[in-house]
């Protein structure tokens, strides 16, 4: 009785979902076809997130987000233009790399104490994570789920991808950088004018923070240049850091590094949307997005893919869309990832970042108004969706 107590919201949340999809696919409403293929194609990127979640967990144990943070904001010489510009370029940099949960995870929460410590405005460097944990998520299969799961059907190598995407990730990020200055960090909002440097950062243990920085490093260097699954590259790299703690830290290693909530809530998620899109969602999604290649369809399919995850979850929204695009159409599937990594910015649980970094700000005392939080994000999800897609067109 006192676990069922100790249950966050979220909690029940993931468990209601997999019971949920349980009892679809015990009733018959999901044939048994259909549901083992969803799980069979959402494996490795459950594998992949819980590596990379206890990766990211060790690391951030290790002080190396930090370290990083604290530079950030020394470098910064209490220069709130200056501090922005690297706080995106931070928070843009582990979204990349380490994917968009890491930065809701673990940076929020950095972020988020540093501001506390130096005095540094709590709202704009909230902001900055989750929008970025986001609209950042374009470049590599790594940096969001659904890129993941859009690999098979997008067929492109972490290099190709680059190649392909960068002109809609600098989109995105130079719409996201407008929206965060003027809605958040220009001085009428922030409500300072400088703030005070930290003092230099020392991580406790140096041989664990290199240990983890090598194995950050080296996980993202597989990504690029080695012809490996995503999974078992962040599994290796966890592997590594795990056997590092083992040897100087034991006490660290917990069960609770898992994201078990996680492994819980995207199966039974997946199977419940799968179950919608069996039951007519397939229909709709086809209707509204057309089958057009050109630029027109890659703007349906951008606003479609934006507008539904905001109303379920941009995860099962990327399959049921992609199972309503033609197999011919790589612009207009490409668009839908656009649409679906860059809009989920309006609703709390539009992503899955969105729901873990409001988790960590109310931990940590952080109020972000809702009314606030949906206008702003609202603008920011047609304007970053639009320029992304354009961008998207030209370079095509």
């Amino acid at each position: 009785m006192s676990l069922l107590r100790r249950l966050h919201p979220l909690d029940w949340l993931a468990a209601g979902l997999l019971v949920l999809g349980v009892l679809c696919v015990a009733t018959g409403l999901l044939p048994t076809g259909p549901a083992g293929e969803v799980m069979e194609r959402i494996g490795p990127l459950v594998a992949f997130l819980a590596t990379v979640i206890v990766l990211a967990e060790l690391t951030g144990k290790a002080e190396v987000f930090d370290v990083v943070a604290t530079w950030v904001a020394r470098t910064g010489r209490g220069s709130y233009p200056l501090l922005f510009l690297l706080c995106v370029l931070f928070a843009s940099v582990t979204t990349i790399t380490l994917n968009l949960d890491t930065t809701a995870v673990l940076l929020t929460p950095v972020m988020l104490a540093l501001a506390g410590r130096v005095g540094i405005a709590a709202v704009p460097l909230a902001m900055t994570t989750v929008w970025l944990a986001n609209t950042a998520s374009l470049l590599l299969p790594v940096s969001n789920l659904t890129n993941l799961l859009a690999a098979d059907r997008v067929a492109l190598t972490p290099p190709e991808m680059a190649a392909t995407m960068w002109a809609p990730q600098l989109a995105a990020i130079a719409v996201t950088m407008a929206c965060l200055w003027g809605f958040y960090w220009r001085r009428g909002r922030r409500g300072a004018l400088r703030y005070e440097p930290p003092v230099p950062s020392r991580p406790v243990d140096p041989v664990l923070f290199r240990v983890c920085a090598v194995a950050c490093a080296g996980f993202l260097l597989a990504l690029l240049l080695a012809d490996v699954p995503l999974w078992s590259a962040s599994a290796v790299a966890a592997l590594v850091v795990v056997v590092a703690f083992a040897v100087r830290r034991r006490e660290a290693l917990r069960l609770s590094l898992v994201p078990w909530r996680l492994l819980v809530l995207v199966p039974g998620m997946f199977l419940v949307v799968e179950t919608v899109d069996a039951r007519g969602l397939h229909d709709v999604l086809t209707a509204a997005m057309g089958s057009d290649d050109g630029l027109v369809g890659m703007l349906r399919s951008a606003a479609v893919g934006a507008g539904v995850s905001n109303a379920l979850n941009n995860l099962p929204v990327y399959l049921a869309g992609e199972a309503a695009i033609p197999v011919e159409n790589s612009d207009q599937l490409l668009a839908l990832l656009v649409g679906v990594n860059v809009g989920p910015v309006v609703t709390p649980w539009a992503s899955l970042a969105t729901l873990l970094w409001f988790e960590r700000c109310r931990w940590h005392g952080t109020r972000i108004g809702m009314g606030r939080f949906l206008g702003t994000g609202l603008v920011l999800a047609v304007t970053g969706t639009l320029a992304a897609t354009l961008a998207l067109a030209a370079t095509a």
